[in-house]
């Protein structure tokens, strides 16, 4: 018995050091996997605010607010023209539960009982289609909503003056359009009283010139 236990220890030293011997055997894979590029859309879009909440859409209905997800709210603004438009994605699934323009007539404000909160309308196209909806935002914090209530706001303020600037150098394009064309009218009539006034000379001319002496024709004398 003595005997066989330095055998069994030196068999389970060789199976241990088998295990940890690298024979530099190499395993090509079945699948090769590839990286494949994801796009979200956000690509030409500056990040303007990035915060964390939960949002409810209220369902007209059921008459109640109604859970649409816990996640990452952004506010971003396009790199070329310069809109605006608020995005949530749920944490997990990164489903969007809100999509829409931030608009100059946007209302923002806080939530009755709740200061962690803001309630606002908007044009929603998260389910593809666009839809009037009533959001409710809670942060975790009261200055969360506080950033994400001014940030709004700034935005909207902004986009109505770029509205009102682009409408003041539509009204003076226009306003251009109708003097050049004001003038080019004054200088087509006065043009054509001038013409009239040339045909007017040319006419009394014809009339003042004296007509040319008829000379008499003699008759030849009989023979």
């Amino acid at each position: 018995m003595a005997s066989s236990e330095p055998e069994r220890r030196g068999e389970e030293e060789c199976a241990a050091a088998g295990e940890d011997e690298d024979t530099g055997a190499q395993i090509a894979p079945i699948v090769r996997l590839e990286e494949v590029a994801i796009t979200t859309g956000e690509e030409e879009e500056d990040v303007l605010l990035d915060l964390k909440a939960k949002l409810y859409r209220f369902d007209k209905q059921g008459n109640q607010w109604k859970e649409r997800g816990v996640g990452t709210v952004k506010l971003l603004k396009h790199k070329e023209n310069g809109k605006a438009r608020l995005v949530m994605r749920q944490a997990k699934t990164l489903k969007i539960c809100a999509n829409h323009l931030v608009l100059p007539a946007i209302s923002i404000q806080e939530h009755a009982g709740n200061d962690k909160s803001c309630v606002w309308h908007a044009s929603d196209f998260s389910d593809g289609e666009l839809k009037e909806e009533l959001f409710c935002i809670r942060f975790g914090s009261t200055e969360n909503c506080r950033s994400f209530m001014e940030m709004v706001e700034e935005i909207a303020q902004s986009q109505e003056k770029k509205e009102e600037n682009k409408e003041a150098t539509s009204a003076a394009g226009l306003l251009e359009k109708l003097s050049v064309g004001e003038s080019k009218t004054e200088e087509e009539k006065k043009a054509g009283e001038e013409t009239k006034e040339a045909e007017e000379k040319e006419a009394e001319n014809v009339q003042a010139k004296p007509e040319p002496e008829k000379k008499e024709e003699k008759e030849p004398p009989a023979a």
